[in-house]
């Protein structure tokens, strides 16, 4: 059950967030301008490329893996970037540590390996950089200093990015479970920062000179549009996190910006709310998705069963559509990311997506960033998404 009354009581959301999630989140731009400045303490400015790498590889657990998939969308076609996942899990007594990785064949002198760990103490990336080095790559090493991956950094001549943790304090209390690690819901943004940075010097990605330093300012200034003290009418957060009770959201995406958007929000609704959230980008999720529009959880599949207890058995849960886009228009800077009604333009996939729904009586809500700067865009929409994901978690009681 969600408890709407606490999405508009401060004091009971700060109470029942006892990891602060929300000021984990509301940190990020504070978290962007620090690893800037280390960045460049570290030799970042004084870095010259000799030309593009012809490929970027980015690996690491969790949100850096998704920083690597926010950097590929932002490169577009210029320059190949290549998330790499884990590929295998070794015996270990934390399951994040006996993560292993492993190179693609083809990478080689020509390629920039980028590793990226809040932890710096696993393994599978100490071995992946020592194999990088043995075939020739470049590398760079995105950890806290310090750790056992920063010391290996030295060993095979890595460029030394930071990784600057959450100003707040670690919760206390019992030990996570080992095979299900936590993470800190700000390490996005710590990841992408230096990521972006060291991405810009090397021509993989195009940005002014001021634009990271502006993405820092936007974060505050979306830390502070969905703050807990802002009533759910004037809080976009608040008012999906309340949509999204008793629903199974089908988050679609237009477009590769937004398609990390709605994998970074799944992610974050699995994490901070417990709730099961399913991604597709169109035009595929009409075709891989259209089996739940006639299903158990569409508007016509009776939810009106006669057999059904309505005393002890609760709602059945729904289906709804959320849809992220980037549709860039010349707004002033202050303007929100909105709910629009009447979308501007539009492919043909996104009106097949709102007929679909309208036919089958599916709840279709549009979530469009209309920023120019697709970095900006990109934000907007992560924000949205993390605030409303820790909001729910709360309500739900996830966070009790």
């Amino acid at each position: 059950m969600l408890d709407d009354s606490l999405l508009d009581d401060p004091a009971a959301l700060q109470r029942a967030d006892r990891d602060h999630a929300l000021l984990a989140l509301a940190g990020a731009g504070a978290r962007v301008r620090t690893a800037l400045r280390l960045a460049d303490a570290a030799g970042l400015s004084r870095l010259r490329p000799e030309g593009r790498p012809r490929a970027v590889l980015v690996a690491g657990p969790g949100s850096a893996l998704t920083a690597g998939q926010a950097l590929a969308a932002l490169a577009g076609n210029g320059t190949l970037v290549y998330p790499l996942a884990p590929a295998d899990a070794r015996p270990s007594d934390s399951f994040s540590i006996g993560l292993s990785w492993q190179l693609p064949g083809w990478a080689g002198p020509l390629d920039l390996l980028v590793v990226a760990s809040a932890d710096g103490v696993e393994d599978g990336l100490i071995r992946l950089a020592e194999q990088a080095y043995a075939r020739g790559c470049a590398i760079a090493v995105i950890t806290p200093e310090g750790r056992p991956l920063a010391e290996a950094a030295l060993q095979v001549r890595a460029l030394p990015l930071p990784y600057v943790p959450s100003a707040v304090e670690e919760p206390t209390g019992p030990a996570a479970e080992p095979d299900l690690p936590t993470e800190d819901p700000g390490a996005f943004w710590a990841y992408l920062a230096p990521l972006l940075a060291l991405a810009a010097r090397i021509d993989v990605v195009q940005l002014g000179a001021t634009a990271l330093g502006s993405l820092a300012d936007l974060l505050d200034e979306l830390a502070v549009r969905h703050r807990p003290d802002a009533g759910s009418y004037l809080n976009p957060a608040k008012g999906l996190a309340a949509q999204l009770a008793g629903t199974v959201p089908l988050l679609w995406s237009d477009g590769e910006l937004a398609a990390v958007a709605a994998e970074r929000f799944a992610a974050m609704l699995a994490d901070r709310a417990g709730r099961p959230a399913v991604t597709g980008r169109l035009p595929q999720a009409l075709i891989a998705h259209r089996g739940m529009f006639t299903g158990q959880l569409a508007a016509g599949a009776d939810p009106e069963d006669f057999f059904r207890d309505r005393v002890e058995e609760p709602d059945p849960l729904t289906l709804q559509v959320l849809l992220l886009r980037h549709t860039p228009q010349e707004v002033p800077p202050s303007a929100e990311p909105e709910t629009v009604p009447e979308p501007g333009p539009e492919t043909y996939s996104v009106r097949r997506a709102t007929r679909l729904a309208a036919a089958h009586d599916v709840r279709l809500t549009e979530f469009a960033a209309h920023r120019v700067e697709p970095l900006a865009a990109l934000a907007e929409l992560v924000a949205l998404g993390d605030f409303a994901a820790v909001y729910l978690g709360l309500a739900a009681g996830s966070g009790q």
